[in-house]
């Protein structure tokens, strides 16, 4: 078990660390870059880094989930939530940065898509993977809770909210994958411990995002886009769930809702004051960014909050 689950992350390295050059000539070639803003005056440099590099994520877990799948069946739902919104994440990516549309996919279209992908993960969970809807809670000693029929709702708003509290996440080089990289392993260790059969997968990731790493860290040559944040909030939200979990997501995905949780309260005090600011960005992290904190920085305390979550969220089991 031991051996299958560590080459699910050397595998998942592997794939990714030779997939990534060959994606990062492509999209340079083809002109996949991204615009940064402007205000940020640090952020101008950033001008013409490739983006879109999430697909050598997606590429690298698919493979890798593919080989373990037959022997480790829970991992399926994870995977259809993850490539779910990975290719909303593309679709999107693709209207900005190919088609040159600024915008995107619309709102409500982002928010339709998210709601069908959902619902898919909704249904194979309930009526083909026999996991149950019933809630551990954290601190109890494996203690469940049964809200019955609202766990239905409960799903959809945890999943929807962790996945766009992981795009805000991504904001920073290094910034989203340091943070699911603490995730990712967390859940590897949570599945063996629960007996959860979903561990293959989250070493897949914690080996897909160490080797994209090695070229988004400061000062980055590729960016994830969303084809690699809503992906990774898919990720999240199905390891959760699969594992019985998403009141641990409040622990240790605390840095996605704060991050999620400053735009909103930016948003509405902005619109409440009109023209007043909570932080002097959102979400968050360019909050402390322009307090002076480098990049590096605040990946470093953002990463090391989350491995201290880990460990609570741990005990919390």
């Amino acid at each position: 078990m031991t051996l299958q689950v560590i080459s699910a992350m050397f595998l998942s390295f592997a794939i990714g660390i030779v997939v990534l050059p060959f994606l990062i000539n492509f999209l340079n070639r083809e002109k996949v870059d991204q615009t940064e803003r402007e205000y940020i005056e640090s952020h101008k440099k950033k001008n013409g880094t490739p983006t879109m590099g999430g697909i050598a994520i997606l590429v690298a877990v698919t493979v890798t989930s593919i080989v373990f799948g037959f022997n480790f069946p829970r991992i399926i739902p994870v995977l259809i939530l993850t490539l779910g919104f990975g290719l909303i994440g593309f679709l999107d990516d693709f209207l900005k940065v190919i088609l040159k549309r600024a915008d995107g996919l619309l709102a409500w279209q982002k928010m339709l898509l998210q709601i069908v992908v959902t619902a898919v993960f909704a249904v194979y969970i309930t009526q083909y993977s026999h996991v149950s809807l019933l809630l551990r809670l954290p601190f109890t000693g494996g203690k469940m809770w049964d809200i019955g029929w609202f766990a239905i709702p409960v799903m959809f708003f945890a999943v929807i909210g962790t996945v766009n509290g992981t795009n805000f996440t991504d904001g920073l080089d290094g910034l989203a994958s340091t943070v699911t990289l603490v995730v990712a392993l967390f859940f590897a260790a949570a599945s063996i411990a629960l007996k959860g059969g979903v561990e293959p997968m989250a070493m897949a990731m914690a080996g897909a995002l160490m080797a994209f790493l090695c070229f988004n860290c400061h000062p980055a040559k590729v960016f994830m886009g969303d084809t690699g944040s809503l992906a990774l909030g898919g990720f999240v939200a199905g390891m959760a769930y699969m594992l019985q979990m998403p009141l641990f997501i409040l622990i240790i995905g605390m840095i996605y809702l704060i991050e999620v949780l400053s735009v909103m309260l930016q948003v509405g005090y902005f619109k409440l004051t009109h023209g007043k600011r909570i932080f002097r960005m959102a979400p968050i992290h360019h909050h402390f960014e322009l307090g002076g904190w480098s990049e590096t920085k605040v990946v470093t305390i953002f990463g090391l909050v989350t491995l201290i979550l880990a460990f609570i969220a741990w005990i919390a089991l």
